[in-house]
């Protein structure tokens, strides 16, 4: 597994139930300035879409003064799938 990975830690509390959702990002990478290739550049551009798609969900989440739109895009990438 890459260090430069998301990861998503879930919890379960019984009493009231709920669920806590830890979530540790990989940061996004400027592609062009870190020149990579082959595999890492497939992993850099892979993160940045999801990161894309997280900040997406995120402004849809609190657009209108606060109040969520008819379509939020959880679907535009596992990451917000999982979160949703």
């Amino acid at each position: 597994a890459s260090s430069r990975s998301h990861a998503i830690l879930s919890i379960t509390i019984a009493e009231p139930k709920r669920v806590l959702h830890l979530v540790d990002l990989a940061g996004s990478e400027r592609v062009k300035r870190s020149m990579a290739t082959g595999d890492r550049l497939e992993e850099a551009i892979s993160i940045n879409s999801s990161l894309l798609a997280l900040g997406n969900v995120v402004s849809a989440l609190v657009e209108n003064n606060g109040k969520p739109r008819a379509h939020i895009p959880y679907r535009d990438s596992v990451l917000t799938r999982l979160l949703r």
